[in-house]
């Protein structure tokens, strides 16, 4: 993404501490990862669960942007659990 600033939400900033997931992680993921979820009627901003591959580790953030400022805001990041997601960690079971 070009130009954008990144907000961690506080609900984010403790589960990524817990989960030992780092800040450069969940950029990494926001700028290549791959939409698998959305959420449009999400407010204030539409909402999205994207998956990426850290170091061949799935992770999986949930973060909303506001297109007027470019702004986006991280709400959690995780590392999918196994008997959730089917094996490409992109599908719900």
């Amino acid at each position: 993404m070009i130009d954008r600033t990144l907000i961690f939400s506080s609900h984010a900033v403790r589960r990524m501490f817990a989960r030992r997931i780092s800040e450069a992680e969940v950029e990494i993921a926001v700028d290549r990862g791959t939409i698998i979820e959305s959420y449009p009627d999400d407010t204030p901003f539409a909402s999205y669960l994207v998956l990426d591959f850290i170091d061949a580790c799935p992770i999986h953030v949930v973060y909303s942007i506001d297109e007027s400022t470019n702004v986006i805001y991280v709400i959690t990041a995780y590392n999918p659990d196994p008997a959730i997601w089917e094996n490409n960690f992109s599908v719900r079971k």
